[in-house]
């Protein structure tokens, strides 16, 4: 989760401002105010994920601010503090819908352990409302493409949604594997559900099980409370698995079991709980080569196998890239403010002989920097990254004229970026439009196979190319 923010209510000064300062070493954001009005007004200014106020101050106090503040911003957890504990007040407090009641004298440690927890389940509560949102606007999300062959893959889709067979999406990383799997889910019966993707590869083993599958109350130390996972969340929408192939052994055990049997054990639990879901998941790795390798199971490759949709890579449908490059000017264009509406033909002849080893997301994150460089109303070649192009097209060959392969055009492209930004991996995986869990896994690929050589120097990393 990303940092919290807290509203700190109380009119000790001592107290408020030692505890806001224990919070904020928690990495949470603090705002302070020493009374409830002045707390109203702070919360009409900004979204706070928790509220913690103290119980008696001069004005209004703690159960009144309590109330008002659940009624106009309910996604907001609140947790009530007071010195004078009776049983009364804490049942009041939790009929208001308090998160917590602690009384005073608290353990420090206790009080910052159920403000993270508060804090969890609003950012949670707020993500499931965002992945809902993101379904009702499903229908509006166009694949943009006069290519041929992506025409037939979207007719496949399109015939597959309304059932509920599993799809197994495969494609090279930014083709677009899940927009192809929201198409799937907008035209499914499943289209008034929700939405819900995980990344596989971006999580480990305990992480993606405590997401996908939630925990009871006790599972693990600070598991205060049960909560529900991922699969949960889908409930009667579709569940969409992206790089679904760099799971672990013990946790493709326990993804079979979902298939087959349609229930899970939440984390710590012993009763099953029944997914009423439907199953997309996608792959940037050739599915059969990673089963062959003992990678991925041959089972649930043929579970999620029922239908496979094969995306082809940017270079492979050049004719969308002047199609797709317009759409992201007008929509890099609308979100900065700017008045570039158009590309001026020296960038667009360039852009249109590039190999984009990152595809669509590439050329995306190529056109919003452009839109942001942009001048005037024209993205000119001067907007485009340095040297792009330089090992696409002719860079497919070496310097004494034989063929480079794919994998060698895409290193010696990342090895590109990552010089051009001073070996900053955040920036590079931007520009080259993935993420960078991928960045990683692709350098310590080419790192064992003695490709390359890498150092990091005060967080900056420098890369040098020994295939020769």
């Amino acid at each position: 989760m990303s940092s919290a923010h807290v509203l700190l209510v109380d009119d000790e000064a001592v107290a408020r401002e030692g505890l806001a300062t224990a919070l904020r070493r928690d990495g949470l954001e603090v705002t302070t105010a020493d009374n409830g009005e002045a707390a109203l007004a702070l919360l009409r200014q900004r979204e706070y994920e928790v509220l913690l106020t103290d119980v008696k101050m001069p004005g209004m106090d703690g159960l009144e601010l309590l109330r008002r503040a659940r009624e106009a911003w309910p996604g907001m957890e609140v947790l009530v503090v007071t010195g004078f504990a009776t049983t009364e007040s804490a049942v009041e407090a939790m009929r208001a819908g308090a998160f917590y009641y602690v009384s005073k004298p608290f353990r420090l440690g206790e009080v910052r352990k159920l403000v993270r927890e508060a804090a969890d389940k609003a950012q949670l509560r707020a993500e499931n409302q965002r992945l809902r949102q993101l379904v009702e606007h499903a229908a509006d999300e166009r694949i943009i493409t006069r290519d041929e062959g992506m025409r037939a893959i979207l007719d496949i889709a399109r015939g597959v949604a309304p059932t509920d067979c599993n799809v197994l999406i495969v494609g090279e990383t930014g083709t677009g594997k899940e927009l192809l799997a929201r198409h799937v889910h907008a035209h499914s019966r499943r289209a008034s559900g929700p939405f819900v993707a995980v990344n596989c590869g971006a999580l480990n083993e305990e992480l993606l099980a405590n997401e996908l599958f939630g925990h009871e109350k006790g599972a693990y130390t600070g598991a205060a409370q049960a909560r529900g996972g991922l699969v949960e969340a889908a409930q009667g929408g579709t569940l969409f698995l992206d790089e679904v192939t760099e799971m672990s052994a013990s946790m493709q055990v326990k993804l079979l079991r979902l298939l087959q049997e349609r229930e899970y054990l939440r984390v710590g639990g012993t009763e099953p709980v029944r997914a009423d879901v439907r199953f997309l998941a996608a792959t940037n790795r050739e599915p059969r080569a990673a089963v062959e390798a003992g990678q991925f199971r041959q089972d649930i490759y043929f579970r999620l196998n029922v239908v496979t949709l094969q995306l082809p890579p940017l270079r492979e449908r050049r004719d969308d890239i002047p199609l797709l490059a317009q759409q992201f000017v007008r929509r890099a264009a609308q979100a900065m403010g700017k008045a570039v509406t158009a590309i001026a033909p020296p960038a667009m002849q360039k852009l249109c002989g590039y190999d984009f080893p990152g595809n669509v997301r590439e050329l995306e994150n190529i056109i919003e920097r452009g839109v942001a460089l942009a001048g005037g109303t024209m993205l000119g070649e001067e907007d485009l990254p340095p040297g792009l192009g330089a090992r696409g097209g002719a860079g497919a060959r070496g310097g004494s004229g034989e063929v480079r392969t794919l994998e060698a055009v895409e290193r010696g492209h990342i090895l590109d970026v990552l010089a051009g930004v001073g070996g900053n991996r955040a920036l590079a995986a931007r520009l080259l439009g993935i993420d960078r869990v991928s960045l990683w896994r692709k350098l310590r690929r080419y790192e064992e196979q003695g490709l390359i050589e890498a150092d990091e120097t005060d967080g900056a990393l420098r890369v040098r190319d020994v295939s020769a």
